[in-house]
């Protein structure tokens, strides 16, 4: 780890133009970042000290329906408020599977909404990886693979993203709001990240200095809380990322699917949303086969990066299963074994 500079500024702006400089990056929790330092995949040379800017650490729950949710809000306080739990099930459930409770309790929005992927070459600096240095190859590519993309890939990077968080936020419209040396801006959380291409070291959009200050949740939002699922599929029933997850949330009306939102997770370098097979849904009569005809349309692009075809059709299942969970209708109470597969319910009490 080289020596860096420490700096907490005062207010957004004073964080801002600290951060705008070359080799500068923001600290909050430090979940991810930390062990990127400790590791030597990063090198910052400024850290910006965020955690006591004022304002961002709120919940806000607006009169036209619409939820903020401040970038220093903790994961674990926003999975446990009943408010939020109540309108945003398949979020909380997605929160609530994702780490460990003591990492949950240090995390926080913003930091989950930029985390970096776990691939193994990136995190192994004597491996090639052009995410963590472009120009010098994808060792991913020949070697172990099988936890891969299948969507949205390419020949320099087969990387995906990590977060439970984003992808019901996907299927919610969630737009981020960002302050910049440009001012503020809103960008919808689902064109935040981008696909590899030609440049698999930009993660996302952001420009240098800029600050994600608040997730927001419009109001149609709510309308899908009475049949939204979060469901992840993963090595282990905890502490583990997911090999595919799926997110779905219906609007059932007079027996039929008047809207459906639907993404996935574990699959691209973004939260995929499925939106082809959301069309193939609105209108049907919920039924396992129109699920399994909407995992066809989700997955109609996919293609193995390497040795991880079984991806495809794990995620077919995935995502029927998923359609299936949220058809049924939300669960009054959050699983013992939140988003897993084998969650039998009723759960225990996490939201009164």
């Amino acid at each position: 780890m080289n020596n860096f500079e420490y700096v907490r500024p005062r207010s957004v702006t004073e964080a801002i133009a600290a951060a705008s400089a070359p080799g500068a990056s923001y600290l909050a929790a430090g979940t991810n970042l930390i062990d990127l330092m400790k590791g030597g995949i990063t090198h910052p040379d400024r850290l910006v000290d965020v955690t006591h800017l004022p304002g961002l650490d709120r919940i806000e729950h607006r009169s036209d329906g619409s939820l903020r949710v401040g970038a220093l809000v903790r994961n674990a306080d926003l999975a446990h408020d009943p408010d939020f739990a109540r309108a945003y099930p398949s979020v909380a459930e997605a929160l609530l599977s994702g780490a460990s409770a003591q990492l949950r309790n240090a995390a926080t929005v913003g930091g989950n909404l930029l985390q970096r992927t776990r691939c193994a070459y990136f995190y192994d600096v004597a491996g090639a990886c052009n995410k963590r240095q472009p120009g010098s190859g994808c060792d991913a590519r020949d070697g172990e693979n099988r936890l891969h993309a299948i969507l949205g890939w390419s020949e320099a990077c087969i990387a995906t993203h990590s977060s439970d968080f984003c992808v019901p936020l996907v299927t919610l419209d969630a737009v981020v709001e960002i302050e910049g040396r440009r001012g503020r801006r809103d960008i919808a959380l689902e064109d935040l990240h981008r696909l590899p291409g030609d440049t698999p070291e930009h993660d996302n959009v952001l420009e240098p200095g800029d600050l994600i200050v608040a997730l927001r949740l419009p109001p149609a939002a709510r309308s899908f809380a009475a049949h939204a699922r979060y469901l992840k599929v993963r090595e282990r029933t905890s502490y583990a990322f997911a090999i595919v997850s799926a997110a779905a949330a219906l609007r059932i009306e007079q027996g039929r699917i008047a809207d459906a939102r639907l993404a996935l997770g574990g699959v691209a370098a973004k939260p995929w949303r499925a939106r082809a097979a959301e069309q193939v849904l609105i209108g049907a009569t919920p039924a396992v086969g129109i699920y399994l005809q909407a995992a066809t349309a989700a997955l109609t692009d996919a293609k193995p990066s390497g040795d991880n075809a079984f991806k495809i059709e794990l995620a077919r299942r995935t995502i029927a299963r998923a359609l299936t969970l949220a058809a049924a209708g939300t669960p009054a109470r959050v699983p013992a074994l939140p988003a897993s597969p084998f969650s039998v319910l009723p759960g225990v009490l996490q939201h009164a």
